[in-house]
C-alpha cells in the first residue's frame, strides 16, 4: 500500500506540474506576435498536455482509485468526498486546458495574456484544498 501511496503522490506532482506550466505557456503564446514563436509554443503545449500532464492525471486518478477501492483508504469519510469533488473539478480544468491547446493549435485563441495569468492560479487553490483535506482529515 505504501508503494501505491508514493506513486500516487509522484503522479499527482507530475499532473500539477503540467497544470501549473501549461497555462504559463498560454500566457507567453498569447503575447507572441511572430509565427515561428507561435508554432514553437504549439509544439510545447501539445507535448506537455499529451506527454506529461494527461498521463500524470490518469495515473493520479487510477492510483487514487486503487487506494480507495483496493485498500479502503478514506471510505465512509467526508474528507475523501471533498477530495473527490476537487479531483473532479481539477479534471474539468484539465479538459478545459486541452480545449485551449486545440484552440491555440488552430489559431483560434480568444483570450489575452491577462486571462491566462488568472487562469493559471486556479490549480493552486485546488492543490491547497486537496492537501489540507488529506493531511487534516476533517470530520
Amino acid at each position: 500500500m505504501l508503494w501505491i501511496k508514493a506513486l500516487h503522490i509522484i503522479f499527482m506532482v507530475t499532473w500539477f506540474a503540467g497544470l501549473f506550466y501549461l497555462p504559463r505557456l498560454f500566457v507567453y503564446h498569447a503575447m507572441s506576435a511572430d509565427r515561428a514563436t507561435q508554432d514553437q509554443f504549439k509544439v510545447m503545449e501539445r507535448k506537455l498536455y499529451f506527454g506529461i500532464t494527461t498521463p500524470g492525471g490518469v495515473l493520479t486518478i487510477a492510483s487514487g482509485l486503487w487506494l480507495w477501492l483496493g485498500y479502503g483508504i478514506g471510505s465512509q469519510s467526508l474528507w475523501l468526498t471533498g477530495k473527490i469533488a476537487l479531483v473532479v473539478v481539477l479534471a474539468g480544468y484539465h479538459l478545459w486546458c486541452g480545449h485551449m491547446v486545440e484552440q491555440f493549435a488552430q489559431d483560434k485563441n480568444r483570450h489575452g495574456h491577462m486571462f491566462y495569468r488568472w487562469f493559471n492560479e486556479f490549480p493552486v487553490l485546488v492543490l491547497i484544498g486537496a492537501v489540507l483535506l488529506v493531511v487534516v482529515k476533517p470530520a
